[in-house]
């Protein structure tokens, strides 16, 4: 088990070390270059060529990659163009409301997702089935951006249900200091939670009603009900035990999608996470913060990869015999 997880350690940290390569040689090589005069702030060449020259910009690419290397070896991800402000700081404020997001998008996913495919499983091939497998279908191709504008649309603008955007009231609960601030925080948190985990959900019912039918013809379900235990007890106890295991392989899989999502999520309800983050930065051409979020973006999803396969592996024994062997 040890040496499974060190081999598994140890791919994880080239995948980050790949995905931060790929991102600072691609944003460096894409169009456009930062410090360029705008109209809300002209700079003369004189002005931008000292800037370049500030932040290295001016050196050959390969020694940039190199500087960028070993500050970030000594866990330094430079400053941003755009903020005038540490990186670690600009992360800092962000990953949380991020973290939260997906957080509360993944518990609405598999919440939703398990409930509708054990449902649709007890009712295979039945009009409630058929009906939800269309429904599911919908959602499922259904782009995050898209389910969020009508959500906000729908909830906010014209039923003022929720809020339009943010993550707080700034006045009433700059902070969560009280029970009211807490219920406002969610308030903010429902709708963006609810396009990120409605999409989700519809892939993960299909997944979970296929799981099912695959366990309800095993020996042991057929003996339950030959039993006569109750067909409730028989599809929550003895099947959905057993049907349960390849989630664990589902909520690593999940993960990539809710960062992905975040973005145009947090973009259009005004969240203030990574994905609004990273969309300004790569909007003006800040090289540091658009290679510092791949980079914990990269890490949390690798994270994510590495819990589901070892939790995988610690609930089915012959993943760790096939991996050792």
């Amino acid at each position: 088990m040890t040496s499974w997880l060190v081999r598994r350690f140890a791919a994880s940290i080239a995948i980050v070390f790949a995905v931060v390569t790929l991102t600072f040689v691609l944003i460096h090589l894409a169009h456009g270059t930062p410090f360029l005069p705008t109209g809300d702030r002209p700079l003369s060449p004189e002005v931008i060529a000292r800037l370049r020259a500030q932040f290295g910009l001016d050196r050959p690419l390969p020694v940039q990659y190199v500087k960028y290397v070993a500050a970030l070896l000594r866990g330094q991800l430079g400053e941003s163009f755009a903020l005038r402000r540490p990186v670690s700081d600009a992360l800092a404020d962000a990953i949380p409301h991020t973290v939260t997001l997906a957080g509360a998008g993944l518990f609405v996913d598999f919440l939703v997702g398990l409930a509708l495919g054990v449902y649709q499983a007890a009712r295979s091939r039945r009009f409630a089935d058929v009906a939800l497998g269309n429904v599911s279908l919908f959602f499922n191709s259904m782009p995050t951006f898209w389910l969020g504008l009508v959500l906000l649309l729908v909830f906010a603008q014209r039923l003022h249900w929720f809020p339009v955007g943010g993550v707080g009231d700034p006045v009433l609960c700059p902070t969560v200091s009280s029970a009211r601030c807490l219920a406002d925080r969610l308030w903010h948190l429902a709708l963006p939670a609810l396009t990120l985990g409605i999409v989700g959900a519809a892939g993960t019912a299909r997944f979970q009603r296929a799981a099912m039918l695959e366990v309800v013809g095993q020996d042991y379900v057929r003996t339950a009900r030959a039993k006569g235990l109750a067909e409730r007890r028989v599809v929550l106890v003895h099947a959905l035990r057993n049907a349960l295991l390849p989630v664990i392989s589902l909520l690593g899989l999940a993960l990539p999608f809710l960062l992905t999502g975040a973005v145009l999520v947090e973009w259009v309800f005004a969240w203030p996470g990574m994905g609004r983050l990273t969309v300004n930065a790569i909007l003006q051409r800040d090289y540091p913060v658009v290679t510092a979020t791949a980079l914990a973006a990269s890490v949390m999803v690798v994270l994510g990869n590495l819990a589901a396969d070892t939790l995988y592996a610690v609930a089915d024994p012959r993943i760790r015999i096939r991996s050792d062997a």
